[in-house]
Order: C-alpha cells, then sequence, then structure tokens
C-alpha cells in the first residue's frame, strides 16, 4: 500500500513516525512521511519518502507567541497562548497538508496536530484515515486532561475537564478545517467528537499500556499499541570526545530539553550545571533547540546523540518529559527527573513519578539549582527508583507497537 504517515511540531512529533516507518516499509510498503523542511534529511536517510509541510516549528517556538508560551505558570494561561500561536499558523499548514495528500496515498496515518485535516481530507478523497496520537488525548475519567498533569478532578470531572479543553482546542483547527470541507464539496459535520472527528474512528496510539493503561471507557476502535522506537541514523558514529568522557569516570547525568526553546538559556545552562555539581555527579548537557552550555571537569556539552545509545550510559536522566524522551528514558530503564514546560509534558512528568521511575516533577518556571540537585540525588541514589526502572523497561523489550499498525493495514489491504 501507498502509506502516507502525516505529522507536524518538533523533532519529538516526528521521530516516533520515522520508525513506524522504517517497519511499514520492511514489510513490503511504499511510506512516505509529510512533515516539516527542516526535518526532511533525518526522514529521507532512512529511506522513506518525503512531502514538505510549511512552517517552521523552531522559528515559532522561538518567536514572541511561542517565548510566551514557555513562560506560562498556569494552565489557562497556557491554553490561551496555544490557542493564538496555533490559530496563526493553521491555514497554512491545512493548505499543506492537503497538498501533500493530494499527490496520491491509498492510506492516511496521521498525528494529533494533523488529525483534524487528515480525517476530511480522508473523507472528501474516500480514503482511510486513521488517528496516530502520541499521546492519550480521548476524554476518559481515568485521568484529567494533558495539560494539568498532576490534578485530578474526579472520574465525572476528569471528563468534563477533558471535553472542555478539547472546546477550547477546537477554535485552532474549526476555520481552516471547515474551509476545507467546503473546499471538499463536504457537509459540515454536525454529529461528531472532539474536533469534529468521527466518533467511530480507528485511533492506534503510540504509546505502551504498561506506561499508560488503554482506559475503559474509550471507544472500541482506541487501541494502545505500544512505542515506536526512532532508529539510529544510518552511519551514526558517536563524538570521539563523547567517548572518552564516558570512559573517564561513572555513569553521567545527562540534562537536556530537547525542541524546548528558552530565550534564557544561558541562565538554565547555569542552572543545570550548579545542580549538577551540587549533586556531586559528572553531568552531560545536550545542547538542544536552546542552545544550552556547560563545561568543565566533570561536564561536557553534546549536540544530537541518539537517545537509544546514550541513554543507557548514563545513571540518570534529567528532561522535559515530552513524550519520545520519556519513552526513551524508560526504554533505558534508568530514573527520570521530569523538569516539564509545556502540553503534555505536565503529564508524562506526573506518570513518571506515579510509575515510581522518578522523584516529584520540577516545573521548568520554578526550578531551583538546590531542588533540582536534590531530586537529581534521589534519581542517582535511590535503589527502588532503579530497580522499577528496570523493571518497566524489561516490559517495554518484549512489546511491539508496530504489529498493530501493520495488522490494520493489512486488513484495509
Amino acid at each position: 500500500m501507498r502509506v502516507l504517515i502525516v505529522t507536524a511540531g518538533s523533532w519529538g512529533d516526528v521521530a516516533p513516525y520515522t520508525g513506524l516507518g522504517v517497519r511499514l516499509r520492511a514489510a513490503g510498503h511504499d511510506v512516505v512521511l509529510a512533515t516539516h523542511e527542516r526535518f526532511e534529511p533525518a526522514v529521507t536517510a532512512h529511506g522513506l519518502g518525503f512531502r514538505p509541510l510549511p512552517v517552521d516549528p523552531r522559528a515559532e517556538l522561538a518567536s514572541e507567541r511561542g517565548q510566551g508560551l514557555a513562560r506560562a505558570v498556569a494552565a489557562p494561561v497556557e491554553l490561551a497562548r496555544i490557542v493564538t500561536m496555533a490559530a496563526a499558523f493553521m491555514p497554512r499548514l491545512t493548505d499543506g497538508v492537503a497538498d501533500a495528500v493530494r499527490q496520491g496515498a491509498d492510506v492516511l496515518l496521521s498525528s494529533t496536530v494533523t488529525e483534524p485535516v487528515c480525517s476530511a481530507l480522508g473523507e472528501g478523497l474516500r480514503l482511510p484515515a486513521i488517528g496516530l496520537p502520541l499521546q492519550p488525548l480521548h476524554p476518559t475519567s481515568a485521568f484529567p486532561p494533558m495539560m494539568t498533569g498532576l490534578r485530578s478532578f474526579g472520574p465525572y470531572g476528569n471528563r468534563l475537564a477533558t471535553h472542555a479543553l478539547w472546546a477550547a482546542t477546537d477554535r485552532i483547527f474549526a476555520p481552516a478545517v471547515a474551509g476545507l470541507r467546503r473546499e471538499l464539496g463536504l457537509p459540515s459535520r454536525r454529529w461528531a467528537g472532539p474536533l469534529g472527528l468521527p466518533r467511530d474512528r480507528t485511533v492506534l496510539h503510540g504509546f505502551s499500556p504498561r506506561i499508560v493503561p488503554r482506559p475503559a471507557d474509550w471507544p472500541d476502535g482506541h487501541r494502545v499499541c505500544g512505542y515506536w522506537w526512532p532508529p539510529t541514523p544510518p552511519g551514526w558514529r558517536p563524538d570521539p570526545r563523547l567517548v572518552d568522557f564516558l570512559d573517564s569516570g561513572p555513569p553521567p547525568v545527562f540534562a537536556g530539553f530537547g525542541s524546548c526553546v528558552t530565550a534564557e538559556a544561558d541562565r538554565l545552562s547555569e542552572l543545570l550545571a550548579a545542580a549538577l555539581r551540587r549533586a556531586k555527579v559528572r553531568g552531560i548537557v545536550q545542547a538542544g533547540w536552546s542552545g544550552l552550555h556547560a563545561e568543565g571537569d566533570d561536564l561536557i556539552t553534546v549536540q544530537e546523540v541518539p537517545h537509544a545509545w546514550l541513554f543507557p550510559r548514563t545513571a540518570a536522566v534529567v528532561h522535559h518529559a515530552g513524550a519520545g524522551t520519556t519513552a526513551a528514558g524508560l526504554r533505558a530503564g534508568i530514573p527520570a527527573v521530569p523538569v516539564p514546560v509545556q502540553l503534555d509534558q505536565h503529564f508524562w512528568a506526573a506518570r513518571l513519578a506515579r510509575l515510581g521511575v522518578a522523584p516529584a516533577p520540577l516545573r521548568l518556571q520554578r526550578v531551583t539549582a538546590e531542588r533540582l540537585a536534590a531530586a537529581i540525588t534521589t534519581a542517582t541514589r535511590d535503589p527502588a527508583l532503579r530497580a522499577r526502572s528496570r523493571l518497566l523497561a524489561a516490559h517495554l523489550a518484549r512489546e511491539d507497537g508496530a504489529q498493530p499498525v501493520l495488522d490494520t493495514l493489512e486488513r484495509l489491504a
């Protein structure tokens, strides 16, 4: 089959689909990934086709709107800023997705951000459209909405709060999707689920049921498959300087914030260095999109390094609790120190603590070197955290998250 995977966002919103794409391609499917132009080399390196989407996610996060989102300290403020930022580029993104889909496909697989657009295109062009979210977003009584993270509102309150969040988020997609439906000659959708999506659609979630069990009150078509692991770039070799650092002492602590962009990179770099020194551990700081930097006798800065290679060589991982980095840490079987910044990161940070593989989350906007050092000390010295981390990693090693997607495609074929 000609499979088109459509995703938008940061690298963490793209990387898992490269792993899934490689697996689908090995099974004989013709796989093309449509996403932002800055990720083209990382996609095509694995033999996958590529179709460009507009918008530069790093530029958006570095903009005044994006920095306002990063500084938000309350969920309502964060949501309002998300709506403002995303609504500004959604018409361009919708046009780009439509162009990519019209180049041809037998089935559409779409991420959370692109699913409302792909659903309309699938209906209009008579193509199967399957959602592939990396987060549990559908309303449920089992846990609160993603952005609230720690606080549960009770079974009824959790569902009500998620529906309210969907209603607010609908302002991002509704105008562009309504215009697309008119262009496709489709009626306005009156009876539908969140974001106008069909209630009976197939949704295959790219995370482990060991980490987030499937809620009993989800629709029948919603499955939790397991993780889709990003492949290591062909021909990749570690920097000799990094290898020498790893060999020169005990396992260090990794600290990185991935695709998060902050205008206070110097301050955050100093805070990380101070916390690592206070905790008396060696540290590897990843520059990421913010350009973090810390050097010293027991500190080194790295650029992009595959998490699957690096994390098993560390004692703990300090990170922003993005879905991809969270999964990589769990796979490596090492404790985490979650420092969430925005969006679904609050949910994953709380989940790590609840699973017993991390101390309580420290929100970036309020973290201090003292509190971070204390959390690092707990993560590196608490044997219960390490034992639980290894146990979960063993379970994840036995899962095959791509197989349910393959099975679904086979049924369609």
